[in-house]
């Protein structure tokens, strides 16, 4: 990943169904332990843990984002 962070669209929620939400755009976080077990750190609906936790990779599809989209979705809540 280029900076800390990429962003990331939940494509399968599937026993997760109240952490994340299908067609939602999350933040990826640096993680590169978890990535070598294909998993990848976000922060979810939840937000308790600002860490994030952890959720396979394949649950994700990377995106690139205009940069002013970027800079939104950095600046928003989550």
């Amino acid at each position: 990943m280029d900076n800390m962070y990429e962003f990331i669209l939940c494509i399968d929620n599937d026993d997760y169904k109240a952490s994340l939400i299908v067609g939602k755009v999350y933040q990826r976080l640096s993680d590169p332990k978890a990535e070598e077990h294909s998993l990848v750190r976000v922060v979810d609906e939840d937000q308790t843990e600002p860490e994030g936790y952890l959720y396979p990779a394949s649950m994700f599809v990377s995106i690139e984002l205009p940069e002013v989209a970027r800079q939104a979705l950095m600046m928003s809540p989550a």
